[in-house]
């Protein structure tokens, strides 16, 4: 057996000799097969390619890939996937806010039987912002895209050979693997930690980050944003239906002595408004459509080191 540990990189100088000497004390020297750690460096500008390096002249097993950019962390994850060569591999973040006890656990369910296993979050020691970002993210994948979503969500999974030939196959831009991961429907296992609060570094998972991510899910696994774009329009056109006919009779009616120019004016302002928004929903569909067909690659290799 061989297990592969992908770990993407953007930002984590100070991290990674940690990292390392706790995977080492609690993976490395205590299990008897085989493994690889695969850094991908998502495009980060500090030191953290060079101490990668440095790492790779302690342990032989360490492969490295630096990306051209930054494509962020699904396409550097995908880029580690792609390289490991493992019976199964983990996906772990590089900030030491998942006990890295959690590979053993997730191996052994593995060994059970299981082709995915989740660490999913019980617990979170953050912020209140971020607890509230990622309970209403998580519930809302749940409600509208994934039901299978667990409640906590997870970063950190193990995917087995079969499951990451199969996301190599599907290739898609503009999308969430964690969903793709769901999606995919195989066997799956769950262990459950508390996360920790980061205490070396920034955190880089801006805001711009997080409101794409939650496009991404749902424009790729839901119907969410076409329904309700139907549905507004519905309610829209009828609204006008029911307010033409109510005009109407008044008019014959003899009721209306003066044209109500500023109802007028705020019902076709709504109007717009609404237009605009379907627009823009429907623009998105599109715009995803057109990088589709374009073809680029997720990512760009700009360096990478071999395993000796």
């Amino acid at each position: 057996m061989k297990l592969s540990i992908v770990i993407p990189v953007y930002y984590n100088e100070d991290n990674l000799p940690l990292l390392y000497d706790d995977i080492k004390k609690k993976i490395i020297n205590i299990v008897d097969y085989d493994y690889e750690i695969v850094f991908v460096n998502d495009g980060s500008k500090d030191k953290s390619l060079e101490v990668m390096k440095n790492l790779s002249e302690i342990d032989s097993h360490i492969k490295i890939i630096s990306l051209s950019r930054n494509f962020g962390s699904h396409a550097a994850i995908l880029c580690g996937l792609s390289r490991c060569t493992g019976d199964c591999a983990v996906v772990k973040a590089a900030d030491l806010q998942e006990p890295t006890e959690l590979i053993l656990e997730m191996t052994e369910s593995w060994r059970q039987g299981n082709n995915v296993v989740l660490a999913v979050r019980n617990g979170r020691d953050e912020k209140w912002s971020q607890l509230l970002f990622a309970n209403l993210y998580y519930t809302l994948v749940r409600k509208a895209a994934l039901p299978s979503m667990p409640k906590g969500g997870f970063d950190v999974y193990l995917l087995d050979r079969k499951v990451i030939d199969v996301l190599m196959v599907l290739d898609e831009k503009n999308s969430a693997l964690t969903g793709q991961i769901l999606w995919s429907g195989f066997r799956t296992g769950k262990v459950y930690y508390t996360r920790l609060a980061r205490e070396i570094g920034t955190s880089r998972w801006t805001l711009k980050k997080k409101v794409k991510l939650v496009a991404d899910t749902l424009f790729s696994f839901s119907t969410l944003p076409i329904t309700l774009v139907t549905g507004i329009g519905t309610l829209s056109f009828m609204g006008a239906l029911i307010w033409a006919v109510l005009v109407l009779t008044f008019k014959l009616m003899g009721l209306i002595e003066v044209d109500g120019w500023t109802t007028l004016f705020i019902f076709n302002l709504f109007s717009f408004g609404i237009i605009m928004l379907t627009l823009g929903i429907l623009g998105s569909y599109l715009w995803r459509t057109f990088d589709a067909s374009r073809n680029r690659p997720p990512y760009i290799v700009e360096e990478e080191n071999e395993i000796y």
